[in-house]
């Protein structure tokens, strides 16, 4: 097979200039949360959607509307409730009168028409408003009565879920949590960020951004998105990785086989790789490396692995079995140090 000629780095400079100034901003407007930046980030170049997991208050709903403002894409909220209906947040078809006096079925489009849609305490929502999701997620697409029509491009779903309120809600269906590419833990910050949150942040109101990008911008990014090389050694790594998470498998190793009932899907995989590429493009390299997958392993599996009871009696989560699946699985099948760099 060809060698794919590898983009040069004077060609990815102006994107990756461009990614470390959004995460400049971001980092300016919501204190202490870096590395959250970086992974949403990291998941919105990826064009894929994310689901942010944490308690009240700690910045889930202003993280979203702050990226909408920096990439300048428009914006809608979805309160999440046990009423909620599907037609609230597809649309519906009315019935109007024209012009000429004959009256009509006029579709009034929802919500989700919307380039980022953040879908606040989803889990509080009935499976079948939560299954309303499923199509715009998957085909960015919504069919009522037969017609299909297409979201706007680019299209992202960001929910939010509460960990601790759990009473009365829907836990999202294996289903639809393997739609997600992320699942990020958005916790709390510490002392001496919250001596500047509480000097800055006058009842909570984030300062305006200093920059925004443009959609030329967005479009270049995404453009060069896919002049990342993804090199075959790395592909044979991630797929090894989401073998190994499945208890029967021959890649898998002893704390799987103990705890883990289901393992990730071939939708995990594609999510592995594509996140990668992202990580190697927001820093500044040309194809992507073993670190970049260990980097966002966490983020794709952590919701994907189905624990069984004895995960439950012995306390074990899941981030503690993908950091072993990490540190047993080798990254060229060639028994050496995880500290060794193969380019």
């Amino acid at each position: 097979m060809e060698e794919k000629a590898l983009v040069s780095p004077e060609a990815l400079k102006p994107v990756t200039e461009t990614l470390d100034r959004v995460l400049q901003e971001l980092d300016a407007l919501l204190l202490g949360q870096e590395y959250l930046h970086k992974m949403v980030l990291i998941g919105i170049i990826s064009q894929g959607h994310i689901l942010l997991e944490g308690l009240p208050g700690v910045g889930k709903t202003a993280l979203v509307k702050a990226l909408g403002g920096l990439l300048k894409l428009e914006f809608n909220r979805i309160q999440f409730t046990p009423d909620l209906m599907p037609s609230d947040i597809l649309g519906t078809n009315i019935l109007q009168e024209n012009e000429t006096g004959h009256k009509e079925m006029v579709f009034q489009p929802g919500p989700v028409f919307t380039n980022i849609l953040l879908a606040d305490e989803i889990n509080r929502a009935s499976p079948k408003t939560q299954a309303a999701m499923l199509e715009a997620m998957q085909e960015a697409a919504v069919t009522l009565l037969g017609n299909t029509r297409k979201l706007p491009a680019p299209f992202f779903v960001l929910a939010s879920q509460n960990p601790i309120e759990m009473e009365g809600t829907y836990p999202i269906p294996e289903a639809q949590l393997d739609r997600f590419m992320f699942k990020l833990h958005v916790t709390s910050v510490d002392a001496g960020v919250l001596k500047q949150i509480i000097s800055t942040r006058r009842r909570g109101q984030l300062p305006t951004p200093s920059w925004t990008m443009d959609k030329e911008l967005l479009d270049k990014v995404f453009e060069m998105m896919g002049s990342i090389y993804l090199p075959q050694a790395v592909a044979d790594y991630i797929a090894r990785l989401v073998e190994a998470s499945h208890p029967g498998s021959a890649q898998a190793v002893k704390e799987v086989k103990d705890y883990v009932a289901y393992g990730a899907s071939p939708r995990a995989a594609i999510a592995i790789g594509e996140a990668s590429r992202a990580a190697a493009l927001i820093a500044g390299r040309p194809a992507v490396g073993f670190k970049d997958v260990d980097e966002v392993a966490p983020a794709v599996l952590n919701h994907r692995l189905i624990l069984n009871y004895k995960a439950r009696m012995d306390n074990v989560d899941c981030f503690e079995l993908i950091d072993s699946i990490i540190d047993q699985v080798d990254e060229a099948e060639l028994s050496m140090p995880k500290d060794v760099t193969v380019s």
